[in-house]
């Protein structure tokens, strides 16, 4: 089977196929969940909570990410890998490139992901232009999470609503391939995905969107402490982790997840 590729996504998108996205930090859940037939692979900071420990994505360096992007891609075969850009690792556009540049050539990512909107313009421009290809990140930001005041639903409001509205578009402009959208109204990420030409994924942000993301730990029933009302442990349901993540990918596919109930008015 042929890679996942950008051009693939876009496909996706344009004939209404629902893309099913899931973290993967490691080599074994990476083939199962190429096996179950996961097309985009995140090598997420979330490894700092779910695999290192911490109790956010702050702590997580470049090195870490370069680490489980390669442990990942060493394993992947058929799914898109995108990596996350790991806290205060693109400052500058200049910085961004370096950080970005180290992802793909020693990581072997294929997309690299940041956080934030029009103050990513320039960051997505530079990289874009020496041919890295880019994932942005709306609505809740982990990264910002002292800013904003914790893991809170984001674009309730009129004004904060066109915001990310507003730096969505500007960030297509800027030439982002693919967009995720977290904890934001079902309505305005929907609205989003039907104007945006990209793909735009969601977490937190109901089924209108192109396709769904989770933390695999998440959906495995793993998760520590407070549940978000988007996360469904797919395990508990079925009598294997290959088959939760089978379970996710057929739900995705059918706009079964998530459902009202697990998204934000």
């Amino acid at each position: 089977m042929q890679r996942i590729s950008i051009s693939s996504l876009m496909k996706m998108k344009q004939q209404a196929q629902k893309i099913a996205m899931l973290t993967a930090y490691d080599a074994s859940f990476t083939q199962a969940m190429e096996r179950a037939g996961v097309e985009v692979l995140l090598v997420g900071d979330s490894l700092g909570m779910v695999v290192q420990g911490h109790d956010s994505t702050l702590p997580v360096s470049l090195d870490d990410m370069i680490y489980h992007c390669q442990c990942v891609t060493r394993a992947s075969h058929t799914a898109m890998v995108i990596a996350d850009l790991p806290f205060m690792t693109y400052n500058s556009p200049e910085q961004a490139l370096q950080s970005a540049g180290r992802l793909m050539k020693e990581g072997g990512a294929h997309l690299v992901k940041l956080e934030g909107g029009a103050g990513q313009i320039d960051n997505v421009a530079a990289l874009t232009a020496n041919g890295i290809p880019v994932c942005g990140h709306l609505g809740l930001l982990p990264q910002s999470i002292h800013q904003v005041g914790g893991y809170k639903v984001q674009g309730r409001d009129t004004l904060s609503a066109e915001i990310i509205f507003q730096d969505a578009h500007k960030l297509q402009e800027a030439g982002i391939a693919l967009l995720i959208l977290e904890c934001v109204p079902m309505s305005l990420a929907e609205k989003i995905s039907r104007q945006l030409d990209i793909p735009v994924i969601g977490i937190g942000a109901g089924a209108g969107c192109d396709g769904q993301v989770l933390v695999s730990y998440d959906l495995l029933g793993l998760t520590s402490g407070h549940v978000p009302k988007f996360v469904r442990n797919f395990l508990a349901t079925s009598d294997s982790i290959e088959a939760a993540f089978s379970a996710y990918v057929a739900a995705v596919k059918a706009a079964d997840f998530p459902t009202i109930e697990e998204s934000f008015a």
